[in-house]
C-alpha cells in the first residue's frame, strides 16, 4: 500500500534529523570525555595499584589489597582499546613497581644520619638517597619489563584471557627468580601476605615463595581481564566476564583451601627432639659497638647474659650478627671473656663475629656465624652469602671506594660464603641465615635439604626502625613454613623472635631493649615438596607459556 504524500515526504527529514541527534550526542561524549580524561588516565590507576599494594607489608600490614592491586597495570597493559608503546608499557610497569618497591623500601633512608662516622650531613643524605633509590630502582626496572613481555607476547600470539594469564603469571614469577639470583632482593610479591595471611603462605611448602607470588598474579589477572573482555558480540563478551570472574573466584578461594588444609596438620613434635636455645639481644647501636668502649659494652652485655641463660637451662646460646665486632683470630680468642665463659659454663655458643679467610690474617675476612664447643673451640662455621652492597662490600671498590667504604664496619670489603655451607652443631645439623639472606628462600632450602633441621637467624637491624623489623620478621615467618622447621630469630637492636613450622609467631621482643629469652623448639627431619624440587613451579609456568605461544605463533602463520 503507498504512503500518503505527506508521510513519504517527511521520511528523509526524519533519517536527518536522527542523524544529527547521533551527531550532537557523540559529540556530547567526546567532550566529556575530553573534561573526564584527567582521572581516567591509565597512569593514575596505575599508580594507586601501586600505592594499594605498597600498604601490604608492615606498618599498614594490609594484605587483603594484594589480591585486586595489580588489576589497574594489568588492565593498562592488555587493553584491546589501547595501542601503547613500548616506551608507554615500560613506563606504566616502573610506575607500579616503583611506587610499590619505594614506599615497602623507604625505611632504607634511615641509614641518615651517618655524622657519626664522619660523614658529612649533606653527604650522609646523599648516601642513604642513593641506597634507597638504587635498590628500589632494580625492582622498577624488572616489572617495568614485565609489561613490556607481556603486551608483546600477548599481542603476536593474539593471547585470549586465560592464556595472558598463564604467561603473566609465569614471567612475573620467571623475573622474580630472576631477581633473587642477583645481590638484592626484598619486596617479592609472596611476602606482601606474611605474617597476616598464614593460610595462603602454606602454598609455600609446595612450591616456596613464587607458589604465593603466582597466587596474587593470577586472580589479579582474572579480576583484569574480566574488566577487558574481548571484542566480540555483547552476549559473548558478558559470557566470558562471568567465566573470569568465575575463576579468580575459584582460585582465590580453592588456594586458601588448600593452605589452611597444610595449616590445619599436626604439628607433631616429639618430645626426645626438643632444644633449649637461649636468645640475647644486646641492643648495642653499630655507632656505639664500633667504639673502644663500645665494644667494651658489647662484650659485658653477652657474657652477663650467656650466664643468665645457661643458669636457666639453655643447652645452646645464639647471638646476633656481628654481636662482638672484633675479627675473631687465635690471639683475640686467647684472651675474650666470651670464650673464658664458655669454657666455664660448658655450654655451646653460636657467635656472630668477623672471621680470616687465611688463619693468622685479618686482611680478608668473613661475616659469620661460629659453634663454639664447651672447650671454646670453632667446630663449625657459616659465612654470610648475600653481602650488603655499600655496607659489607663495595661495588666497583676502585671507583667508589674511597667515597663509601665508612659505611662497612670492617676495613676492607668482606668475601661471601659458598652456597653449598652446613652448620654442624653438638644437636644435630641447623639451617642458618645472616642478616637480610633472611629474603632468599633457596638459600634456607639447600640448608634443610642438606639436613638442617631447625632455622636460627642472627641479624643486626640497626639503625633501621621498627617497620623495616617486623618486614624481617615477615620474611623469616615464610621460611620457617616453607621449610616446616622451627625458626629462632635474634638481633642486635630487635625484633627477635620465636616462629613455629606453621609461621605462628609465639614470642616477639621489644625494638631497641636489651633481652634475653629462653626458648623451647623442636628439631625436625621432614621434606616438603618445594625442600625436595626447588622452584618448579616457576620453571613450569614458564614452560607451558612457551607451549602456548608456540601453538599460537605456528596457528598464525
Amino acid at each position: 500500500m503507498a504512503l500518503p504524500p505527506s508521510q513519504g515526504n517527511d521520511r528523509p527529514l526524519a533519517i536527518a534529523k536522527t542523524k544529527r541527534r547521533l551527531s550532537s550526542s557523540a559529540a556530547g561524549k567526546r567532550v566529556v570525555s575530553g573534561r573526564q580524561g584527567w582521572w581516567q588516565s591509565p597512569w593514575l590507576a596505575v599508580l594507586g595499584g601501586g600505592l594499594l599494594m605498597g600498604l601490604t607489608p608492615a606498618p599498614v600490614n594490609a594484605w587483603p589489597l594484594a589480591w585486586i592491586a595489580l588489576v589497574p597495570l594489568w588492565r593498562a597493559v592488555v587493553n584491546p582499546e589501547r595501542s601503547p608503546t613500548v616506551k608507554t608499557l615500560f613506563g606504566l610497569g616502573s610506575l607500579w613497581s616503583f611506587t610499590y618497591h619505594g614506599i615497602v623500601l623507604s625505611w632504607i633512608t634511615h641509614l641518615h644520619p651517618l655524622t657519626w662516622m664522619g660523614v658529612p650531613w649533606w653527604a650522609s643524605l646523599a648516601i642513604a638517597l642513593f641506597a634507597w633509590a638504587f635498590i628500589t630502582g632494580l625492582g622498577t626496572v624488572t616489572f617495568g619489563l614485565w609489561a613490556v613481555l607481556l603486551r608483546q607476547l600477548s599481542a603476536r600470539g593474539q593471547f585470549g584471557p586465560m592464556a595472558r594469564i598463564v604467561a603473566g603469571t609465569a614471567l612475573w614469577c620467571g623475573l622474580e627468580t630472576a631477581l633473587s639470583w642477583g645481590p638484592l632482593a626484598w619486596p617479592f610479591l609472596g611476602f606482601t601476605q606474611s605474617p597476616g595471611n598464614l593460610w595462603i603462605l602454606h602454598l609455600g611448602q609446595l612450591a616456596g615463595p613464587m607458589a604465593v607470588t603466582a597466587a596474587i598474579v593470577a586472580v589479579n589477572g582474572c579480576w583484569a581481564e574480566m574488566s577487558v573482555s574481548p571484542l566480540a558480540a555483547r552476549a559473548q563478551a558478558q559470557i566470558a566476564r562471568e567465566q573470569l570472574g568465575w575463576a579468580g573466584l575459584l582460585l582465590l578461594v580453592g588456594l586458601h583451601g588448600i593452605g589452611g588444609a597444610l595449616y590445619r596438620q599436626p604439628l607433631a613434635d616429639r618430645p626426645e627432639t626438643t632444644l633449649k636455645i637461649g636468645l640475647i639481644q644486646g641492643n648495642v647501636p653499630t655507632r656505639v659497638k664500633l667504639t673502644p668502649a663500645g665494644t667494651r659494652q658489647a662484650i659485658a652485655a653477652y657474657v652477663d647474659g650467656y650466664r643468665d641463660l645457661v643458669s636457666q637451662g639453655a643447652e645452646a646460646v645464639l647471638t646476633p650478627e656481628g654481636a662482638i665486632p672484633e675479627v675473631w683470630t687465635a690471639p683475640n680468642q686467647l684472651r675474650s671473656p666470651i670464650r673464658q665463659a664458655v669454657i666455664e659454663q660448658g655450654v655451646v655458643l653460636w657467635l656472630g663475629t668477623f672471621r680470616p679467610v687465611t688463619p693468622g690474617s685479618s686482611q680478608t675476612l668473613t661475616q659469620s656465624l661460629v659453634n663454639l664447643t664447651a672447650q671454646g673451640q670453632v667446630s663449625s662455621q657459616y659465612n654470610k652469602v648475600k653481602l650488603v652492597p655499600l655496607g659489607e662490600y663495595i661495588p666497583f671498590e676502585a671507583t667508589l671506594g674511597r667515597i663509601i667504604s665508612r659505611l662497612s664496619p670492617v676495613s676492607s670489603s668482606l668475601l661471601p660464603g659458598h652456597l653449598d655451607q652446613v652448620f654442624d652443631t653438638p644437636f644435630g645439623r641447623a639451617t642458618i641465615g645472616i642478616c637480610y639472606e633472611s629474603a632468599y628462600s633457596d638459600l634456607f632450602r639447600q640448608q634443610t635439604a642438606q639436613g638442617g633441621e631447625w632455622i636460627m637467624t642472627a641479624s643486626n637491624n640497626d639503625p633501621y626502625p621498627p617497620r623495616m623489623m617486623m618486614q624481617h620478621h615477615a620474611q623469616d615467618v615464610m621460611r620457617a613454613i616453607e621449610s616446616d622447621r622451627w625458626s629462632v630469630r635474634v638481633t642486635n637492636t630487635g625484633i627477635s623472635g620465636l616462629v613455629d613450622p606453621h609461621g605462628k609467631t609465639l614470642w616477639l621482643s621489644e625494638p631497641n631493649q636489651y633481652v634475653t629469652y629462653l626458648t623451647q623448639i623442636y628439631r625436625r627431619q621432614s621434606l616438603t615438596p618445594y625442600v625436595r624440587w626447588s622452584n618448579w613451579l616457576t620453571y613450569t609456568l614458564l614452560a607451558a607459556t612457551v607451549v602456548i605461544a608456540g601453538q599460537r605463533f605456528r596457528k598464525n602463520v
